[in-house]
């Protein structure tokens, strides 16, 4: 192919690529446009609120669930994935940002100086993590996380003359900076080892290494090492992002510093978007789907001392050049074993499925023993807090827990039936959904009531159902929801994880998970009573609660009840976004 004919290609693939792409083109166009309207005097006067709010409608409507994607496509040249379950992820995060920018608008924070910087910062954060809910190469999954963690930083530190605001903010970059380094480093190792950072083709390649001919011929306990290393080291990334035992330090100091409105941009968006990155991950080097293997068997050649061929043409001779047929092309690969030279395995989509077995047995142990942990701990760590910030970032870290844990099952199931895999990843989904209302109503009543009562301690909220009592019904019914009580959507979305821990028979699992929902009691209800039982304060002084913000909170709590009596819709949309992943 001539450097003309590559260029037209090129062209030809983003043109067709772009359609895929609409959201993220539209966040791009609002990014600019709010940064160029702050420099000229003659347009500083447009309030930047409004440009987000359309912009992110915008892109919302053009990644919207309404476009229906048959089936699954690389797109710019497979660097990422546009599928059903990329439309999910996007769509959340995108609705998201709308919520987000109202929000911040009732709120008051930021004011209209600092709006622009920050509505920036944010709709750069949300880009990142679109890109991170569609990667298809470990390349683009440390883009994805850079441009979602970068922008971040500096919305943790963003209350300016704050001592806790910009310790939060100097802890969150270290902690970024560290993980970030791991996470490259173990991206180069996998890549080392398997000669490509394109998912689908690095599981292929993976299933080629740890099939069991290659197994009973001794690959070496180094390529072993160097491909679980890599694999951790890149699950480093993800876990920080999730804020995932033990790589939680960040979190509890990083939302008591900064505003509650950054606390709930990061505890909702970044766990959307981790949460999608780590399934993509997951299936990426666990389980290769019918839409990314190749049409024919791949036949793998490994002669000693020599590097590994992966093409059918490999093991066929070779063609006359003559002929006007192109010949057949190969692609070298350098690998850290050895075979006898008469060694020829061909593998089958099945086949390969079947060698990844082991792979995807050291992910479930993995990732189920990270949920464990961090579901645990961060139940335990909330029970001695008493500022609210703290608490929901503990709460946080455990609900976090719970989300991870249909990886695992998911994991367990491909082996045997890939219809519940992608099933246990949809009550992944479902949960996501639901988490997008229960925490940015938590944290939009923090904000709202640290305006009235100046205060985000605990004890403060003593007596609050006597003043504000459409507010404080509201923040229960959110609280309730987190711990999974009936009949709110939390209860729904444990429900469905739960089941599915129950098929793919992880009992201890489940078994832990069921005695930390008994363990969130305490906290979340010690809240609830403190606002409801617990006698008002004399000497208090507070201001009225602000119309909108009673509306605000109302409209996100009514979610979080509609969807745990009817979530079946919502359920729906999060089996038919998980299938395509299988």
């Amino acid at each position: 192919m001539s450097f003309f004919d590559l260029i037209q290609a090129l062209i030809r693939d983003t043109q067709q690529s772009v359609a895929g792409f609409g959201g993220e083109l539209a966040l791009c166009v609002t990014i600019v446009l709010i940064l160029f309207l702050k420099i000229p005097r003659s347009t500083a006067w447009i309030d930047s609120f409004y440009v987000t709010l359309i912009g992110s409608a915008v892109a919302l409507y053009l990644a919207g669930p309404w476009h229906h994607v048959a089936k699954p496509a690389e797109i710019f040249t497979g660097l990422l994935v546009y599928d059903s379950f990329t439309v999910y992820f996007r769509t959340l995060l995108l609705f998201f940002a709308v919520l987000f920018a109202i929000f911040t608008r009732i709120s008051g924070v930021p004011d209209r100086d600092a709006a622009p910087d920050v509505y920036a910062l944010v709709l750069g954060a949300t880009l990142g993590m679109c890109i991170m809910a569609s990667a298809n190469q470990l390349l683009m999954v440390f883009l994805g996380v850079e441009m979602a963690s970068v922008p971040s930083y500096v919305l943790a530190g963003m209350l300016k003359g704050r001592r806790k605001s910009s310790e939060a903010a100097l802890k969150y970059a270290v902690y970024g900076a560290g993980t970030a380094g791991i996470m490259l480093y173990g991206i180069s190792l996998l890549a080392g080892v398997l000669g490509s950072v394109h998912l689908p083709t690095m599981a292929t390649r993976l299933a080629t290494l740890i099939q069991p001919a290659n197994i009973e011929h001794h690959i070496g306990t180094d390529t072993h090492m160097v491909l679980v290393l890599g694999g951790l080291m890149v699950l480093v990334g993800i876990a920080f992002k999730l804020s995932a035992v033990p790589f939680h330090f960040w979190c509890p100091d990083v939302f008591e510093g900064a505003s509650a409105e950054v606390g709930a941009f990061l505890s909702v968006a970044s766990k959307a978007a981790a949460l999608a990155l780590l399934a993509r991950v997951a299936i990426g080097f666990g389980y290769i789907p019918a839409w990314s293997a190749p049409p024919d068997p791949v036949a793998v050649v490994s002669p000693a001392d020599t590097p590994v061929v992966s093409s059918l043409a490999a093991s066929t001779p070779a063609k006359s050049t003559a002929k006007s047929d192109p010949a057949p092309t190969t692609e070298v690969m350098p690998v850290a074993y050895h075979k006898p030279a008469d060694a020829l395995a061909t593998l089958s989509r099945d086949q390969q499925n079947a060698s990844l077995s082991l792979a995807r047995d050291f992910l479930w142990r993995g990732l189920a023993f990270l949920a464990v942990i961090t579901c645990t701990f961060g139940n335990l760590a909330a029970y001695g807090q008493t500022n609210i910030k703290r608490l929901l970032a503990y709460s946080t870290i455990a609900q976090a827990g719970y989300m991870i844990m249909p990886v695992p099952a998911a994991m367990v199931l491909a082996d045997t039936d890939p219809e519940a895999a992608s099933g246990a990843l949809a009550s992944m989904a479902f949960y996501a959904g639901v988490y997008v209302f229960m925490n940015l109503g938590a944290f939009a009543i923090v904000a709202f009531l640290r305006n009235a009562l100046h205060s985000e301690e605990i004890a403060d909220y003593a007596g609050l159902i006597r003043r504000y009592p459409v507010v404080v019904v509201c923040f229960s019914i959110i609280l309730f929801s987190l711990i999974g009580l009936p009949p709110f959507a939390g209860f729904a979305g444990k429900l469905l994880i739960f089941s599915f821990l129950v098929q793919a028979k992880l009992w201890s699992v489940l078994v832990i998970a069921g005695l930390n929902t008994a363990i969130s009691l305490y906290y979340y209800l010690r809240v609830v009573k403190i606002m409801t039982i617990d006698a008002e304060p004399e000497n208090r002084t507070a201001r009225p609660f602000p119309l909108a913000a009673a509306a605000y909170s109302l409209a996100i709590t009514v979610p979080v009840f509609v969807l745990g009596i009817d979530f079946n819709r919502l359920n729906e949309w999060a089996l038919s976004a998980a299938r395509q992943l299988f």
